[in-house]
């Protein structure tokens, strides 16, 4: 099992961010668990450069060879980067869900701050994956 990294937060749908406090851009992925759930991705389709997310809103979709499943905005923001390579090998899911396996990135807005903190801490997220 991949190691979950201790400074991400985490929606209930299994998705995850981490923010880079200088820059203020968010990373978002989803997590170990739902791409073990998802089994082998075949196909991602991500959200535009410059879109604006709204918090909740469906963003991307991910499909696999079981299901596909969509993926939920964590935080409110403008897409800045996408991942490129999920296009060629969207297998980087499975492979790498939290480092080459990312989805997008968000410039953060300073009022949206407050909503990343209120996220699962990566201890909270696991711990509720055990209960489950």
């Amino acid at each position: 099992m991949t190691d979950t990294p201790p400074d991400l937060r985490f929606l209930a749908s299994h998705e995850w961010i981490r923010l880079d406090q200088e820059t203020k851009i968010a990373t978002v992925g989803i997590s170990n668990f739902a791409q073990e759930q998802l089994g082998d991705v075949v196909y991602v389709e991500l959200p535009e450069v410059g879109s604006v997310l709204i918090s909740g809103d469906e963003v991307a979709v991910v499909e696999s060879v079981k299901a596909a499943s969509e993926v939920y905005a964590p935080i409110s923001g403008e897409v800045v980067e996408i991942n490129n390579a999920l296009e060629q090998d969207p297998n980087l899911i499975n492979d790498s869900p939290y480092d080459g396996g990312w989805f997008f990135k968000v410039k953060v807005e300073e009022d949206h701050q407050e909503n990343i903190d209120s996220l699962m801490t990566t201890e909270n997220y696991l711990q509720r994956l055990e209960e489950n």
